[in-house]
């Protein structure tokens, strides 16, 4: 399924969520409910800040976050990450914490797979000439 089509499922089934940004791991959206690119890409750049900054709050840089909660008085903003794909997305006061991850859990591996990096061959360094001694 593809990213927008997953989106509209996520909305569908998850009333709970508000907003939400279908992003790879490097940041690019990919797909979003939220109608302005802008607003987009700061979520995304929030879900990935997000991420790089729990495992040190955790206790180790050599934890890979998978899911995260971030509650405040206003909602809260959940992310998941799968492989090269993140999701992020934006609830309501008092959400069904576990139900939110659950469904985006299960946007995540309705995507198609992400098409294999594209492998090059290694070109061999060119010999250089051997210095010649002039007699």
């Amino acid at each position: 399924m593809d990213a927008a089509a997953a989106l509209a499922d996520l909305t569908e089934i998850s009333p709970q969520v508000e907003g939400a940004v279908l992003l790879e791991a490097e940041g690019a959206v990919l797909a979003s409910t939220l109608g302005n690119e802008e607003a987009s890409i700061r979520l995304a750049r929030t879900a990935l800040d997000l991420l790089a900054a729990a495992p040190a709050a955790l206790g180790g840089e050599q934890r890979t976050l998978e899911q995260l909660e971030v509650a405040l008085p206003v909602g809260s903003v959940f992310v998941a990450r799968e492989a090269e794909r993140a999701i992020v997305a934006t609830t309501g006061p008092s959400p069904t914490s576990g139900l939110v991850l659950y469904d985006l859990r299960s946007c995540l591996r309705s995507l198609d797979p992400p098409p294999p990096p594209k492998r090059t061959r290694a070109r061999k360094p060119k010999a250089k000439p051997e210095p010649t001694a002039d007699a």
